[in-house]
């Protein structure tokens, strides 16, 4: 990247990924074909990375081309493009910005970080806010097991990555059942006096309390690393040698566990190794599916010859796309923020030789993409695309469902307009104390947790609700009016008229006097059903029947708001009241009260501990170990 390219009325600028760009102001760029064609007539004959910007500053499309001058140029041709979608998309483009790369990967790259930032209007989308999980062993002289979501740690060892948090969580029982790993926190490993429940049930040989050494306790580990690596063969081979030779020392309650370890080694590898071939292998399985112009991508993960699980996404913005077009949006964002295994199978093909070359690159290895496989592939391929398929059907009923409460609420509520996105408020307090709001987010298809967001609030008088209402609303429209966010057709208070109010008051004070508001007051006993809706416009407030669907919708909306709300208050006031006990200490600053509770295994541990256990911790002298004591009872 760095070649400048031309702009008139502007001067050169540089990127924020740090490539020279070339971009043409909207206030230099009259709306028309024919303008915006003279300007892609300027552009470079080099790899690059193009943006189409509306005319309020949104980015209607980010795209990647060998040759900007081409590519770009192909948009602004006086025949009309083949897509009726990307024909509207070209009678809104205002401005035209364009970044240079050294290459046609580094533009891929480019494309793909610009699209999960901006996630620009036209271009198909995949909504997938959370990193895969993987499975962890860690470091030290007695490794733990457990769950990893995030960076790697390169001092532990990772396998993965799973589909989901549950398959990670089965593989981690299985791994406790068969070679009894710990997964207890260090904080708590350290400090056991005794075995816990896991020990007594046979899920971890307890090394906190030294009833394995350090020897049995790696052997355990590294047969663990050879299973998980798919050598289940040579696992078994060496739990029989171990078994035969405890049996010989006569040692038989040893070989009696060993035997049951075997037994459960060989149902495993029953049930779950799906490689026909024998060798262990990874490898992603793809399919995408269309029905009724939605699109399905289902994603089977084989790791080490074993299925490990299934996800299947949806994306946005892919209502005239082909499902091959879909795939590659997927390949291309799912793959080029992580390590893909060394072999795809996929369906429908694609044709994507540089998105190989980039994701080779990336994984320091070939990357095999394969579209007509054979044998076993053909079965995982053919179980992909079914998954795929009835992961659709049964988005395309739900829709139909949301689709028919949606109208039905429309109907009851007579506002006028058509109803889509509804974002509903809710504060949660205990007696004042750690207030928290929600708002959760439903647009139509459903709820959107990655639009939920959450709220610490302060009013002036602990327990004011309705000023703790206004506060949630006015940070939340400011930024609206700011230009940030997505607008809602409804607003949902849960509350009664007073909170109602509240927010229709800071609402009118921001220019938002349009925009409806409706508490959802509980009824007589708090009990579901019997909720009141509260009009802001005068309307007496409306009762819908219990069976109605637009009440239904309504209460799935509130009580997600209210779930929601309680979550993070409950977070909030426990962070508070574990700290403020330590923090209001003379004496204890944030180094010494993470040194108490990483010491006891937590507040619970240090409120147990005597003056004389807080006294033996380094650097808390006696008049202080006093003092401690006497602020925990």
């Amino acid at each position: 990247m760095g070649t400048e390219t031309k702009r008139p009325g502007g001067a050169q600028g540089r990127d924020p990924t740090g490539s020279v760009d070339g971009t043409v102001p909207s206030t230099d760029l009259p709306p028309g074909r024919e303008a915006l064609r003279e300007i892609a007539a300027g552009l470079p004959h080099l790899p690059g990375v193009y943006r189409m910007i509306g005319g309020s500053g949104q980015v209607l499309y980010v795209g990647k081309a060998i040759d900007l001058r081409k590519r770009v140029g192909s948009y602004f041709q006086p025949a009309r493009h083949p897509s009726p979608r990307i024909e509207l998309m070209v009678r809104q483009v205002h401005e035209l910005q364009v970044t240079v790369t050294r290459s046609e990967s580094e533009a891929l790259l480019l494309e793909n970080n610009l699209i999960k930032s901006l996630h620009p209007r036209y271009n198909i989308l995949y909504r997938d806010d959370k990193s895969y999980p993987y499975l962890r062993i860690g470091g030290g002289a007695f490794p733990r097991l457990g769950f990893h979501r995030g960076t790697l740690d390169p001092q532990a060892h990772h396998y993965g990555p799973f589909p989901n948090a549950g398959a990670v969580r089965a593989s981690i029982q299985l791994i406790q059942k068969v070679f009894r790993l710990r997964t207890c926190e260090d904080t708590v490993f350290r400090n056991r006096s005794r075995p816990c429940l896991l020990h007594q049930i046979g899920r971890c040989s307890a090394p906190c309390v030294n009833l394995v050494d350090q020897a049995r306790y790696a052997e355990d580990v590294a047969n663990a690393q050879l299973f998980l690596g798919g050598r289940d063969e040579l696992v078994i081979d060496r739990l029989v040698q171990r078994m035969e030779a405890a049996s010989e020392r006569l040692e038989y309650e040893e070989a009696a566990a060993l035997r049951d370890q075997v037994k459960a080694l060989r149902k495993v590898r029953e049930s779950q190794f799906v490689d026909a071939a024998g060798q262990p292998t990874d490898v992603d399985v793809i399919a995408c599916e269309q029905i009724e112009g939605r699109h399905a991508v289902n994603l089977v993960m084989i790791r080490a010859g074993r299925h490990v699980g299934d996800r299947s996404l949806f994306p946005e913005h892919a209502d005239e796309a082909t499902p091959a077009e879909v795939l590659l949006a997927f390949l291309a964002q799912h793959y080029l923020e992580g390590v893909p295994p060394p072999v795809l199978v996929v369906s429908p093909a694609v044709d994507a030789p540089e998105l190989m070359t980039a994701l080779g690159e990336r994984a320091g290895r070939k990357v095999h993409l394969v579209a007509n496989p054979r044998e076993q592939r053909r079965k995982w391929l053919e179980m992909a695309a079914e998954n795929a398929r009835l992961a659709l059907q049964r988005r395309i009923a739900q829709s139909r469902n949301q689709g028919e409460r949606l109208a039905a609420l429309q109907a009851a509520l007579d506002l006028g307009e058509a109803l889509r996105r509804i974002e509903c408020f809710d504060i949660s307090h205990t007696m004042g104390e750690a207030p928290v709001a929600s708002c959760v987010v439903y647009d139509g298809d459903g709820m959107r947790p990655a639009d939920y967001r959450r709220f610490n609030v302060a009013p002036e008088r602990p327990g004011d609700d309705y000023a703790a209402m206004r506060e949630v609303i006015g940070r939340r429209f400011r930024r609206l009016v700011e230009g940030e966010g997505k607008r809602p057709d409804l607003v949902l208070i849960d509350g009664g008229m007073g909170q109602a109010q509240a927010a229709r008051g800071i609402l009118d004070e921001l220019g938002l006097s349009d925009l409806p508001v409706i508490g959802v007051a509980k009824g007589e006993g708090r009990k579901p059903g019997l909720e009141t809706l509260v009009f802001t416009d005068g309307r007496a407030g409306l009762t819908l029947p219990a069976d109605h669907p637009g009440a239904h919708l309504v209460q799935q909306i509130r009580d997600e708001a209210h779930r929601f709300a309680i979550q993070g208050h409950r977070a909030r006031r426990d962070r508070k009241r574990s700290g403020s006990s330590l923090d209001d200490i003379p004496g204890i600053g944030a180094r010494r009260r993470q040194q108490l509770l990483a010491h006891f295994g937590g507040l619970r541990g240090l409120a147990a501990a005597s003056e004389d256990d807080l006294a033996k911790v380094e650097g808390i002298s006696r008049a202080l170990a006093e003092r401690i004591y006497r602020a925990l009872h």
